[in-house]
């Protein structure tokens, strides 16, 4: 069984959340809350929370709703819910917290979210920053723009047609399919995901991964994404709230990690004042799992190191 602990967390939406736990080795300095990304599950950062494990954080990973072993009596697997489905994952988000809260009060709580997970949690972080320590955005694309829009329009018709709870049939051609052609002299379609080919053929032999998500999960998706692209929901952010925004730059996915520097500068517009932005231009979609992962974990580690001591010096000047 991976990590320490698999239990299931009754949430407020009405989900059983499936909750992995990795306690921290010694004296925890922080807690690492994950967030994992589209059709994959938590099970799958076993490596990362040992990581981060052996160097003091406790680690907290779910299942998303319609994801991995999460059930949820509106959510079936490849769905996040009705009537409104992002609004229930970050419901689910919110539970996780508030244990995280409860067993371990006055610890550092990061926020982490890799690609899916990555645009739940800067949608978390936008209307939470004050209960949070740091947000790490890993491989996260807000800017759709006007695909993003024509991708709404063909959702929406497939949605008239072929309801709202089968899986899109266009939508894999012009994601999934699309990043597996873009990498040249790819071995598969999944080759987008990673340069590592064990790490590959690991996902494409998880049954819990690779599946097609619903019309109603991917207009979920969308909205989310369209959320974390409007200046005007960042209003009540904290500014000086640490954020940590990785990519790959040969990730098809966030156009080669420009969607994770455009992300980065229109914060810095905003004002946001403790930014850190890492591109690995080799690094494909998974970062945790590609060939650098050693390194892009270690440097993790060393943003939260920052994060905890800036936190540490805040509050002995304070008292």
């Amino acid at each position: 069984m991976p990590f320490d602990r698999q239990t299931t967390l009754a949430s407020p939406t009405g989900a059983a959340i499936n909750l992995y736990r990795r306690k921290a080795e010694g004296s925890a300095r922080a807690v690492v809350q994950i967030n994992h990304g589209l059709a994959e599950h938590a099970a799958r950062y076993e490596r990362f929370a040992d990581f981060l494990a052996e160097r003091g954080f406790h680690v907290y990973a779910h299942d998303h709703r319609g994801h991995g072993y999460t059930k949820a009596p509106d959510a079936p697997p490849g769905k996040f819910g009705q009537p409104d489905g992002a609004a229930s994952a970050l419901g689910d988000i919110g539970a996780v917290h508030d244990l995280i809260a409860q067993e371990h009060p006055g610890l550092p709580v990061i926020l982490f979210g890799h690609s899916l997970g990555g645009v739940l949690a800067l949608n978390f972080m936008l209307q939470n920053s004050a209960r949070l320590h740091g947000a790490a955005i890993w491989n996260a694309n807000v800017s759709a723009g006007l695909s993003g829009r024509a991708a709404q329009a063909i959702l929406a018709w497939e949605k008239f047609r072929l309801g709202s709870d089968v899986p899109s049939r266009l939508l894999p051609k012009l994601t999934f399919e699309a990043w597996g052609k873009a990498v040249p002299g790819h071995r598969t379609l999944f080759d987008w995901l990673s340069r590592d080919p064990v790490e590959v053929e690991k996902y494409i032999a998880d049954p819990l991964c690779g599946w097609g998500a619903s019309v109603s999960l991917w207009q979920d998706i969308f909205g989310l994404i369209f959320q974390g692209a409007d200046d005007r929901n960042f209003v009540r952010a904290r500014r000086d709230l640490p954020v940590l925004l990785v990519g790959g730059g040969k990730d098809p996915a966030t156009d080669g990690g420009k969607a994770v520097r455009h992300l980065h500068d229109r914060m810095r517009r905003m004002g946001f004042s403790r930014l850190a932005l890492k591109i690995d231009p080799e690094a494909r979609h998974e970062c945790l799992n590609d060939l650098d992962r050693d390194a892009v974990m270690a440097d993790f580690v060393s943003w939260v190191e920052g994060v905890i001591e800036h936190k540490r010096i805040g509050t002995a000047q304070v008292s």
